[in-house]
């Protein structure tokens, strides 16, 4: 059984991965429009991640015996200054919800909810990856400079994490 304390966190995260999700999506959908869609399909498989995390974590509070609650969503950003900006902006992001994550450990921890904090491991190591991931993109950005978006554009796509590309 959750505690009170436990059950609100586990909520507060599970609207954080939902605006994660539609975070994503809109980034997606921004890279698309102007032509990167190699950028847009790497945000778009976020996208369907980030929903799933929040579906991992709703079905986690059902099954501790607590009440998932789904609240509104704030808009995300619908447009974006660059590739550059973007990418630093779901760094930012992802470094965010990691943050989130650690406090629900701690939580766990201090409520001595031995359960939660072994199962919250597991996005303790996913978000390890996420920024991994981000970060690698991030210096390849850098590599290129200002130049050949294009065929960075096409490589994105297989900087995927193996994990996500098992995934239909």
């Amino acid at each position: 059984m959750l505690t009170k304390k436990i059950e609100s966190i586990l909520n507060e995260q599970i609207t954080k991965e939902a605006y994660s999700s539609n975070l994503y999506l809109a980034m997606a959908t921004w890279a698309e429009a102007n032509g990167y869609g190699g950028v847009a399909e790497w945000l778009y498989a976020q996208a369907e991640e980030e929903r799933l995390h929040m579906l991992k974590f709703i079905h986690y509070v059902h099954e501790r015996g607590g009440h998932a609650i789904i609240a509104a969503l704030d808009q995300p950003p619908k447009d974006q200054q660059g590739i550059k900006e973007l990418f630093a902006a779901v760094m930012k992001h992802e470094q965010y919800i990691s943050q989130s994550i650690n406090e629900i450990v701690g939580l766990a921890m201090e409520e001595r909810d031995f359960t939660t904090q072994s199962w919250v491991q597991w996005f303790v190591n996913e978000q390890i990856e996420e920024e991994a991931s981000v970060s690698a993109i991030i210096d390849k950005l850098n590599l290129l400079g200002e130049h050949n978006m294009y065929l960075f554009d096409r490589d994105v796509i297989g900087m995927r994490r193996p994990s996500q590309q098992t995934q239909p």
